[in-house]
């Protein structure tokens, strides 16, 4: 007999199966992508999707989803040898007639859920799929990223990027099957993934890159086109800094706890009211820039991009945090696009971003003079930095203060020396205030509010979260009141 489960998964091909075959009747640039307005994000969409590509020259890449070939001729310029493969048989025959003049391009027509789909163990470099896993079912997703597991080579990559939330194409539809899921859901289930192979040696995927697609924020200021990209490695390694963040300092219910106290859409000092503060000082035009290092949850660049009708990139370490806002983005018409992304290992143009805005993070990085480098180089002429930080008084620390820096792996300096490091880097018009008198009256602010609150921050979370967090701000009063821990405000232009 047939399980249920069995049913409903022959179910779910069938409909998805159907569904591709009315769209696929023209074999068009425009039906594949589902939008009128195609050939034009292609032109802009395309390149940049592959400029996220790990390295793959001469190297073995499946496409899985290949449709009638958007990316697989570009894939075959470079790999050694491609896999393309597609379930629907026009489809993939139309690819075969577009790029079958590649010598190195095998086309299968094959279902990615069909058991019968016979790919060797660790035979790929580069696994690439572009809207595929909203036309499976969750178990279908779950089991599919088991099998892209198995098929990487060790240090291998899988990309790829699906739509988020809801619906980007403007195409007219009948009825529509896909799963437009929260990134979220995605990142889990390929976090989650651990397989063994016959000698016990246990394997999973590591985050290496997860962004909205740049070309829909600017066509559509649409944030839900999401990708992502992982690397195989063996369990063993050690991923360092984004696990703390993400599972010790930035879980989920941390985050929400500290939105909580900041305010809607913060995970800054002071939310919303020292944001408009500082971004005041910015003088902030129409179609500028700004890059938000440590860009948390996201209220500072929708507070930026609807107010001032600036670009925004947001870029964080932790996946959790951007999950968050991207979910915060939904709906809201502004050009806002968020990556999880290490700033002291990201790279952009020289001359890109006309401000480089960052809140209460670089406390996290240790070599601050390499990253003032790069700000430097990131920003245009005449382009400024706005930095608050975490700092401490320019003597030695108590062993309290020395131990609870240790503990959270900060790296403080004291204002002046802070300031002195921006001048190095090259930037000038130096300004770097002392605020700890601002920081301890939020301080304070946030603590009463959190106080009087106290039932239903219990009931929304829990005493422990209620305790952690008002002895937390308890003792930020106490350091801060007796000057060890200070905070800073840095303001600095490019020559």
């Amino acid at each position: 007999m047939i399980s249920s489960a069995m049913a409903a998964q022959g179910q779910e091909r069938e409909i998805q199966k159907n569904y591709w075959i009315e769209h696929s009747v023209d074999l068009t640039v425009e039906a594949m992508m589902l939008d009128s307005k195609a050939s034009e994000l292609d032109k802009e969409e395309r390149p940049e999707v592959l400029s996220l590509l790990p390295p793959f020259e001469g190297k073995s890449v499946l496409e899985l989803g290949a449709g009638i070939g958007r990316f697989t001729g570009e894939l075959a310029k470079k790999a050694g040898q491609v896999l393309a493969l597609d379930f629907i048989e026009s489809v993939i025959k139309k690819n075969e007639r577009i790029n079958g003049h590649y010598k190195n391009v095998k086309f299968m027509c094959a279902d990615v859920t069909s058991p019968e789909l016979n790919i060797s163990a660790e035979s790929m470099d580069l696994i690439f799929s572009n809207w595929l896993l909203m036309y499976l079912s969750d178990k279908e997703v779950e089991n599919l990223t088991e099998r892209i597991v198995r098929w990487l080579k060790v240090g291998g990559f899988v990309f790829f990027r699906e739509s988020c939330f809801h619906q980007s194409g403007d195409c007219k539809r009948k009825n529509n099957p896909t799963h437009y899921r929260e990134p979220r859901f995605y990142t889990k289930v390929f976090k989650e993934c651990h397989i063994h192979d016959d000698s016990g040696n246990s394997f999973e995927l590591s985050l290496v890159g997860c962004k909205c697609i740049g070309a829909y924020v600017r066509n559509k200021k649409n944030q839900n086109q999401i990708c992502w990209i992982w690397q195989k490695v063996r369990s063993e390694d050690d991923r360092g800094f984004q696990q703390f963040l993400d599972n010790v300092q930035y879980k989920c219910n941390g985050i929400l706890r500290y939105e909580r106290v900041f305010g809607s859409g913060f995970v800054s000092t002071g939310g919303i009211d020292t944001t408009k503060e500082f971004v005041a000082k910015l003088d902030l035009k129409p179609g500028q820039k700004v890059l938000d290092v440590g860009c948390g949850i996201g209220g500072g660049d929708f507070y930026m991009a609807e107010n001032f009708d600036v670009d925004v990139v947001g870029v964080d370490l932790s996946i959790n945090m951007v999950s968050f806002a991207l979910e915060r983005a939904i709906g809201l018409k502004c050009s806002v696009e968020f990556e999880v992304a290490d700033c002291t290992k990201k790279t952009y143009p020289d001359n890109t971003f006309d401000v480089i805005y960052s809140r209460d993070t670089i406390l996290h990085i240790q070599d601050k003079p390499a990253l003032f480098k790069s700000f430097y180089k990131w920003l245009k002429p005449g382009g400024k930095v706005l930095i608050s930080d975490y700092c401490k008084n320019a003597g030695p620390p108590s062993l309290e203060f020395a131990g609870y820096i240790k503990q959270r792996g900060y790296d403080l300096h004291d204002v002046k020396a802070y300031g002195q490091m921006l001048r190095d880097a090259g930037f000038d018009e130096v300004i770097a205030e002392d605020r700890t008198d601002q920081f301890i009256k939020v301080l304070q602010k946030e603590l009463d509010a959190v106080e009087k609150d106290k039932e239903a921050f219990i009931q929304d979370f829990s005493e422990e979260d209620y305790n952690d967090i008002v002895g937390g701000w308890k003792a930020k009063l106490v350091r801060s009141s007796s000057g060890e821990q200070r905070w800073g405000l840095f303001i600095a232009k490019k020559k």
